[in-house]
């Protein structure tokens, strides 16, 4: 008899707001000058590189950021972290119910997590309406990430593990 062994759950990453608060730097984050063109720093918080590990380990981590491939160069880089994927957003600026279609679309049939700073009607009505198992955390974009929300992600993946393992 094969055992059936879970899929692996999918984490849907935002960036700004996320990893990257605004409009000020919080206590604990270092400022970047990654983007010279821009008036704002990137704020980045070293907590976060070990967190993401960690989160790693429950999840397949995807950045779902208008960042696209930059989220690698520049936080996957400054973390030492491998490339993760990246979800194909529409070209910037774009409204934050854009995003679902594309979120969806990657997420696919996988339980997935996303975790971002604007999750509107439409991320919560698709994230109700998924016959997968998903989570969806709201991150207050002046903090960014906390170790509350990656220890939720953690409870939420390993209970998916139990339930169907």
């Amino acid at each position: 008899m094969e055992e059936h062994k879970p899929r692996t759950p999918i984490l849907l990453l935002d960036v700004d707001g996320v990893l990257n608060p605004y409009p000020t730097t919080p206590a604990g984050f270092s400022e970047y000058e990654f983007f010279p063109e821009d008036d704002e720093p990137v704020r980045l918080c070293a907590d976060h590189a070990g967190w993401l590990r960690e989160l790693a380990g429950a999840f397949e981590i995807a950045w779902a950021s208008s960042w696209g491939g930059a989220a690698n160069e520049f936080i996957s880089a400054t973390f030492d972290l491998p490339a993760f994927p990246i979800v194909a957003l529409p070209p910037v600026p774009f409204e934050p119910r854009e995003k679902v279609p594309a979120v969806a679309a990657f997420a696919g049939s996988r339980p997935a997590a996303w975790v971002d700073d604007i999750l509107g009607d439409e991320a919560w009505a698709w994230a109700a309406a998924r016959p997968e198992p998903t989570l969806l955390v709201e991150v207050q974009p002046a903090i960014g990430l906390g170790r509350e929300h990656v220890d939720r992600l953690l409870i939420w993946a390993h209970g998916l593990s139990r339930t169907t393992g």
